[in-house]
């Protein structure tokens, strides 16, 4: 029993609840999606948790999220001869074989997330955290190369 399952008995939520809590956590993730095989079946519930985690993870502090578990990772900061990978299946997104750099994780994950919004309130929200990260990731391109 995992440590979620263990403190939703302790919270003492009927059965039912409980099940529908784990398949939520199990189901969401951005490697589930990639690989198109959901562990769960869409309910709001699920679509409103996974925007909300999808939210977490763009704009302002998406931003900085990135760059701190890139950096704690020890992942080059920018790499130009390092392209962004296409077409990730779950298998290579999860991959740790192949050098990656935190700007790509904009490209191969980030950029991505607006469009995988499930609900209308969470669309809403991710259009701004988007052009947010667009516009962060031209201005840096822009300061790399020397032309700002």
């Amino acid at each position: 029993m995992s440590i979620v399952e263990r403190f939703l008995e302790e919270v003492e939520l009927e059965q039912g609840q409980r099940e529908e809590i784990v398949a939520i956590i199990k189901g969401m993730g951005f490697k589930n999606e990639v690989s198109k095989k959901s562990v769960v079946e869409p309910t709001l519930e699920f679509a409103i948790v996974q925007d909300a985690d999808r939210l977490d993870a763009i704009g302002a502090i998406g931003i900085a999220r990135c760059f701190t578990y890139g950096g704690s990772k020890k992942n080059t900061l920018h790499d130009p001869k390092i392209l962004p990978r296409d077409n990730l299946s779950k298998e290579k997104y999860m991959s740790k074989d192949e050098k990656q750099t935190s700007i790509n994780h904009f490209h191969e994950k980030l950029f991505k997330l607006k469009d995988m919004m499930k609900t209308e309130a969470g669309k809403k929200r991710a259009e701004k955290r988007h052009k947010f990260m667009e516009d962060f990731v031209a201005e840096f391109y822009e300061e790399w190369s020397g032309r700002a």
